[in-house]
């Protein structure tokens, strides 16, 4: 059992420092529940399908003991603490919903996804999230996400993962921001920059 926890701590903990952005979807017919909820809070962003309560595909996020404490971030908070900046007000009503499936108008009350959707806006508007991301460089929010990933608190790892590595290696040196048709060598020109997408 710890040998398996301390594999999924690892392999979570990959997900974190990842260059990609991460957007978690809680789909109809979906349960995030304990293990699988970390899932939703290392992404940058989750969407939740709002269905009227009653409808028998409803998405559902359930906590567990084990999403405060079991599997730790690189920076040693666990992810909600992170992701309420290790308020003890929003950590503790999270808390209380330990065991409840939690449906899309009780997770966003409780801060746990960024919008919920309903079913008649659901594919626009996850359209509209994926074509804003893909607009931009590949490089481009790589910096601003890893910062919020991490929150407050440094370690060694947040510093080269969320730090150093993202900032220098997009604002500083890569093509995508300063090569000839980089974001930051056309800006203010009329033209649209071209990115290098097989590069993070």
């Amino acid at each position: 059992m710890r040998e398996t926890t301390g594999m999924l701590r690892r392999t979570l903990a990959r997900l974190d420092v990842t260059s990609r952005t991460l957007i978690a979807l809680a789909d109809r017919g979906t349960c995030f529940a304990g293990t699988l909820a970390e899932l939703l809070f290392a992404a940058d962003r989750g969407y939740m399908l709002s269905l009227p309560n009653d409808a028998p595909a409803e998405a559902k996020i359930t906590l567990s003991e084990i999403n405060f404490g079991s599997y730790p971030m690189v920076n040693g908070q666990y992810r909600i603490a992170a992701r309420f900046y290790g308020e003890e007000g929003p950590i503790a009503a999270a808390k209380a919903t330990t065991g409840k499936p939690l449906g899309a108008a009780a997770a966003l009350e409780a801060g746990l996804v960024t919008a919920t959707p309903d079913d008649l806006d659901w594919e626009d508007e996850i359209r509209i999230v994926l074509e804003e991301r893909a607009s931009l460089s590949p490089d481009a929010l790589t910096a601003m996400e890893a910062n919020l990933r991490f929150g407050p608190g440094e370690t060694m790892e947040t510093r080269v993962f969320g730090r150093l590595s993202a900032w220098q290696n997009w604002i500083f040196i890569r093509p995508n921001a300063v090569g000839e048709t980089g974001a930051l060598k056309v800006f203010g020109s009329g033209n649209k920059a071209k990115f290098n997408w097989e590069r993070v």
